[in-house]
This record gives C-alpha cells, sequence and structure tokens, in this order.
C-alpha cells in the first residue's frame, strides 16, 4: 500500500494568507493562494526532476493554493512509482519555492509474453514517448502501469490487432527475480513449427517428446523460456557443454498452414553450444558440521570426467539436504563456478552457510477429528527437543497430501486440502510444524 505523506498542510493556508495581504487586500472568503517562483525535486535517483515536475502538472508561474499543490502531490503518489511523496515550500517575497521530497518505489524489468507484432525496443518506444517517467522499468501497480498498458493497446490499434492487455508481477521464467508481465487477451497465434539452432537439440529423441510443450497450444514468451530452460538446458549440461548459449526463443509470424488468411508463430531457439568441460574439483568454506573430506567424498565425479552439469546441481542439493536431515533449516549453499576457459575445465568454490541447529518444537494440528489427530501425532516420529528432520518433514507432508491409510489406518478422513509451514523460533533454535486440514 502506497503511504501518501503530507506535510506542511496547516502552515501553508496561513503563509498564502500572509502572501496575498502582502500582494493585495483580499475578497472576503476568497482561497489564498500565491505564485510559484521555483520547483525543486529531492530523492529522485532514477527519475528525471524535469519528468517529476511535469508529472505533478505544476510548473514555475503558477497561482496556486494549498489545495492545488495537495493535488499535485496526490497526483505523484498516484503514479505507483513513489512509495512517499511529501512536499514543503518557503517565502521567495510574493511568491514561493516549492520543494517535492520523493521516496521512490521499487520497479521491476518489463516482459512481453505474447505481443509477437513488435520487438521488446519498439514496444518500449511507444510506452516512453507516451507514458512520463518511464524508466524501462515498471512498479507494481498504479497509474503509470495503467498508462503503459494503454499504449501497448495503442500500439496493437495502429495495426489492427484487436485485444485487451492485462499485467502482472510473476516470477521469472529463468531464476527468481520478480518482473511485470504484460500479456494480450484477444488472438491467440498458434506455434505450428519450432526449429532448434543446433544439430543436438534437432536429432534428441527427449525434445521431440517434449516439444508438444510448445508446439500446438497459443504463443507463450514465457512457456518457451520455461521449455529452454526445463528441457534444451539439461540436455546440454549433462555433457559438460556448461557455457552454451541458448536462446532467447525468437517468435516469427509466418502464415497459418491450416488458414494461410490467418498467421501462426514459428518458433527457433538460437543455439550455440561452446566446449564441453571437464570435472577439476571443489574448495570448501564455512562447513564446521560435515567436514571437507566428508564433502570431498560425496562427490560423484572425479577429476577428470565429463562435467555433468545437472549431477552436479545434484549434488547441492543433496548436501542441502544433508544438512536439513540434521536440522539445519536455515543453511545456506552458495557454488560459485570457477571456469578454466583455456583447459576447459571448472572447479567450484562452495560457501556455506551453515546457521543454527533446529530442534523439534510443538506441533499444531488443525481441521482433524480427535482420533485423526491423535494418530496422526502417533505415526510423527520426531520428538520434541530432538534434532529437527526436514527430510523427515518433506517426506510427511507428501504422505499428507492425500488421506494416507499408512497414518490414519482405516479411520475414514476426508479432506479436500491440505496446509503446512514450519515456524522456527530463532531465539530457542525449535522449530514448530503447523498442519491445517480443509
Amino acid at each position: 500500500m502506497k503511504r501518501l505523506l503530507f506535510g506542511y498542510v496547516a502552515i501553508p493556508v496561513l503563509f498564502f494568507a500572509a502572501v496575498s495581504l502582502r500582494a493585495q487586500a483580499p475578497a472576503a472568503n476568497s482561497t489564498p493562494s500565491s505564485p510559484i517562483a521555483s520547483i525543486k525535486v529531492t530523492g529522485s535517483k532514477k527519475c528525471p526532476t524535469d519528468q517529476v515536475i511535469a508529472a505533478s502538472g505544476l510548473k514555475p508561474g503558477d497561482v496556486v493554493t494549498a489545495a492545488q499543490i495537495q493535488d499535485a502531490t496526490n497526483r505523484l503518489a498516484a503514479l505507483g512509482i513513489f512509495s512517499a511523496v511529501n512536499f514543503r515550500y518557503s517565502a521567495a517575497g510574493n511568491a514561493i519555492n516549492l520543494e517535492f521530497q520523493i521516496q521512490e518505489a521499487p520497479t521491476y524489468p518489463i516482459v512481453f509474453d505474447n505481443i509477437p507484432w513488435f520487438t521488446s525496443d519498439e514496444i518500449g518506444d511507444a510506452i516512453r514517448k507516451q507514458v512520463g517517467l518511464f524508466t524501462g522499468e515498471a512498479p507494481d501497480g498504479g497509474a503509470m502501469v495503467d498508462s503503459m498498458t494503454d499504449a501497448i493497446e495503442d500500439l496493437l490499434a495502429s495495426k489492427n490487432i484487436k485485444g485487451s492487455v492485462t499485467h502482472q508481477l510473476i516470477t521469472a521464467a529463468i531464476g527468481d527475480a520478480t518482473v511485470m508481465q504484460f500479456h494480450v487477451d484477444g488472438p491467440a497465434l498458434r506455434v505450428q513449427a519450432v526449429q532448434f539452432g543446433d544439430a543436438l537439440a534437432t536429432g534428441s529423441d527427449r525434445l521431440k517428446d517434449r516439444v508438444s510443450d510448445i508446439k500446438g497450444p497459443p504463443y507463450s514468451l514465457f512457456a518457451a523460456e520455461v521449455f529452454d530452460y526445463e528441457q534444451v538446458r539439461p540436455l546440454y549440461a549433462a555433457k559438460g557443454l556448461l557455457r552454451a548459449k541458448i536462446g532467447p526463443p525468437q517468435a516469427n509470424l509466418v502464415p497459418d498452414m491450416y488458414d494461410p488468411k490467418e498467421s501462426a508463430i514459428e518458433l527457433s531457439i538460437p543455439i550455440a553450444p561452446g566446449p564441453v568441460y571437464s570435472w577439476k574439483g571443489v574448495s570448501w568454506q564455512g562447513n564446521q558440521t560435515l567436514p571437507s573430506p566428508e564433502l570431498d567424498a560425496s562427490i560423484e565425479l572425479k577429476a577428470g570426467d565429463v562435467a555433468d552439469g545437472m549431477k552436479i546441481e545434484s549434488q547441492w542439493q543433496k548436501i542441502e539436504n544433508e544438512y536439513g536431515q540434521r536440522g539445519y533449516i536455515d543453511m545456506k549453499l552458495d557454488a560459485e563456478p570457477q571456469f578454466d576457459d583455456a583447459a576447459h575445465q571448472i572447479s567450484y568454490r562452495v560457501k556455506i552457510s551453515e546457521g543454527s541447529q533446529y530442534h523439534m518444537g510443538e506441533m499444531v494440528i488443525t481441521g482433524l477429528s480427535v482420533e485423526a489427530e491423535r494418530r496422526l501425532r502417533e505415526a510423527w516420529q520426531i520428538a520434541p527437543g530432538q534434532v529437527f528432520d526436514d527430510g523427515y518433514y518433506e517426506m510427511h507432508m507428501k504422505m499428507l497430501a492425500k488421506p494416507s491409510r499408512e497414518i490414519f489406518g482405516n479411520l475414514p478422513v476426508h479432506y479436500n486440502e491440505f496446509g503446512h509451514l514450519l515456524r522456527p523460533n530463532a531465539d530457542h533454535h525449535t522449530v514448530d510444524v503447523l498442519m491445517d486440514f480443509k
């Protein structure tokens, strides 16, 4: 929720009145006003000052009342790009020097999901022409995002493309960054062909079996990027092609093979495989619970082996799981690759932040009958005070995704929804298990 911070509300009225009295005797019941000598903006880092002033609707020379300055402040706050807006002013003879004090809100990279009629640069240029303060990113809501949506719809209309544009914050297809996605609800362009830019992908039977994930359905850049990451990338990573450049997917408009009067999408995925890398080794930092020789022994790859990227990723996950089973639920593992491009070798520098060891706290169960809750508690094998086993917790939660005979026996137990979470107590190093059945 955006906070609008308005300062000096009572004082400005008295100040305006004083200025007006010096300038001329005001009529009865008139609203005090004064001309603006200058406008300054403080707190702006990404937004150009002149554009902030333009967005306020005020300019030097305007004769304004306190209410009009308040309205200008409201206009800035409503944009969504500022988390807080304040104002103050001082006397400048019979005029005022006005200052807007702003705090910029978080903004997010923008992506265009299914708008293949234009490049991202063309859409960005269209937005920039219509939307002031546009920096290439978007706030999480407000008038600015609405104006960006309108600009995209105007661009579509310029080519007689009918459709309404929606926007939402999502997690990016690759990585965990948050992005603002713009999507067109309207014409659905079917993907009728997918071409890979390398023989390994083209000849892969596994990709042939999975290409229907994106071939046939309506075009979505998000879906294509997920396919690249989840299906194409592992094919190359498993063969030691750790620096293969895959994508971004390219959408080309072509006549629909079933109706040449309509358009369809031919999707091409550029791929540059790069060299094969071999495994060199790993160095450990920060580990105390699991000594380095024990971690070394757990690595499946040996020096000189093809550096199978999928095995490498799996190894880091196994180490995290091992720590979780020992109660280190806050453990963080940061694996930094060290590429030797001359020798085509890779090693890793792994930093482990173990955190505290947690023990079992309380179990809170809601939504079950008395007997069903009793059986669930009997089946739970981590007693209060024992080291918490995150692996056991995850296994148990999977069993409870639906009524389990292994836990409840022949007792009739019915629920449609099951929610669970951990509630750590950092001061006592205990963790409560909360389960809710509906």
